[in-house]
Formats: structure tokens, sequence, C-alpha cells
């Protein structure tokens, strides 16, 4: 476990400095949270604002942003490697221009790699890197997947909502990224708060625990309204923002997109053959 923690530590640090795609971890502490609507459609908020933005469904066998999206991906980001598919027959051109990379349940095989197919895969991935963000939108809760990724990205940011259990899942999982020294730093989003100084006071609430007994820096994203609308959306297989741009959860994530942009500072991003030349490393 040791030896794994200190391969956590050095593929959290180790950023190429190159201007390339910034990738960004978008987590939870537990699942039904609205993690993978919010990546979805802030994707897309991004998007419209003149951001290239790819997602990359990092929710080994369980992820669902295709069908928010209205998709059936017919391959994955691992058929690329196992039936010699380009990475034009696995991206998914969504709403707006999002590209969606979905990941399958190939990501428990890649210990199994040899070098020649590493290198294969990154030669053909390559091409992928004309994009601003890069958002990995992983399963939910403290597993080696999840952390390896929290390692993996520039910017980390955590989904909770104000019910008691999904922040102590929440606090759990920073918890577990401060033990490893993975992170010094994470963003936050409420959703499903039932007006802004609920969303409000849940964050001070959770960024006291986080000050006070991690010693991590958080910052606030912002919060996103309970909105019926959203549900709607989800059930016609179209994003909210798309169905309903002028309902509260999209004004809400757009000024969430914003906030994104206004963080892009000095931070470089790894491009998208640094992110695989991470995730190879940590499980292999």
């Amino acid at each position: 476990m040791l030896d794994q923690a200190e391969k956590l530590r050095k593929m959290a640090s180790n950023s190429l400095k190159v201007s390339k795609p910034k990738v960004i971890t978008i987590t939870s502490g537990k699942g039904g949270v609205g993690k993978s609507n919010i990546v979805v459609n802030l994707g897309i908020a991004l998007q419209k604002m003149g951001k290239k933005v790819m997602i990359f469904d990092a929710d080994i066998g369980m992820g669902n942003d295709d069908v928010l999206m209205g998709f059936l991906p017919k391959y994955n980001v691992f058929d690329i490697i196992y039936r010699d598919k380009e990475i034009n027959d696995v991206v998914i051109n969504g709403p707006f221009g999002v590209k969606l990379l979905p990941a399958g349940s190939g990501v428990n095989q890649i210990e199994d790699l040899t070098e020649e197919q590493r290198e294969k895969f990154l030669k053909k991935i390559q091409c992928v890197d004309d994009v601003d963000y890069i958002f990995m939108d992983t399963g939910a809760g403290i597993n080696r997947s999840v952390l390896a990724f929290a390692a993996c990205a520039e910017e980390l940011i955590i989904v909770t909502t104000p019910e008691p259990t999904s922040l102590t899942d929440a606090y759990s999982l920073l918890k577990a990224v401060s033990y490893f020294k993975l992170k010094s730093k994470a963003n936050v989003i409420v959703n499903r708060a039932l007006d802004y100084k609920e969303g409000e006071v849940t964050y001070k609430k959770f960024e006291s625990a986080a000050k006070n007994f991690l010693k991590m820096e958080l910052n606030f994203l912002g919060a996103v309204l309970d909105d019926r609308k959203v549900t709607q959306a989800v059930r016609n297989q179209t994003p909210f923002l798309i169905n309903y741009p002028g309902c509260n959860a999209s004004h809400d994530i757009n000024n969430i997109a914003n906030n994104i942009l206004g963080n892009n500072d000095e931070i470089k991003g790894i491009g998208v053959q640094g992110l695989f030349k991470k995730i190879f490393s940590i499980f292999s």
C-alpha cells in the first residue's frame, strides 16, 4: 500500500510544463449526487463559451455520460488497444462539439499491456490534444481507480449535496486524498441546494472541516439549485443546458463554467498523452 501511495504522489507532482489540455478530475464521495449530469452540462457550457472540451468517462463499468447525452457508444478507449481501432472510431462528438471518450471496463487490464501496446496507443491518441479541457468523470467513493485519477489531474473537483451522508462521504474521500498526499487543494460544487444560502452554508461547513482537520485548501465553484427541469432532461436523455437553457440549473452551471475559466491561471495542462502515461504508470 505504501509503494502504491508513493507512486500516486509522484504522478500527482510530475506535470509536464507544456501548454496542453488541462486535466480536471471530477468525483464524489458517494453515488447519486448528480456528478455525471454536472460533468456533461459543464462541458457543454464551456464549449458554448468557446473552449474545447473532452469528457473521459472513467467510471469503470458504470459510466453513464453517454446516456445523459443520448448516445450508445459502439467502442471504448481500450478498443484502440485490443481491437486496433482508431481514435476517431471511439470518440463521440456530442452537443456543441463536446467530445466523449468512453472508458469501458478496460482500466482493470492496463497492467497486462505490453510496452509495445502502450506506445502504439499513445501514438494513436495524441491527436486528441486539440482540446482545452479534459474532464475525467470518475466513479464514486474511495478506491484505487478514483484515487489514481485524482492523482493524474491538475485540478480536482468534488461534487456533494447538502445531505449529511453525501458530505460525510465527500469528506472521507478528501481525507484519503490528503492522507496519500495526492492533492493539497480541491474545488467544490454543491449540487441540489434548496437555495444559494444553503449551498454556501454547506460549503462553509465542508471547508471548515477540511481546513481544520486535513489542512486542505478548498475553493467554492458554486451551487446548483435543485431543479425539476434536470430530472425531466435526464428522462429525455438530453442535457438540461440544451433542453432548458433558461432554468435555474442551467444558470448555475454557466456561472460555475465562468468560475473555472477564471481559475485558469498559470497551470499548464499535461495533455491526453501525459494523462495516459500517468494512468499507465499508476496501474502498472
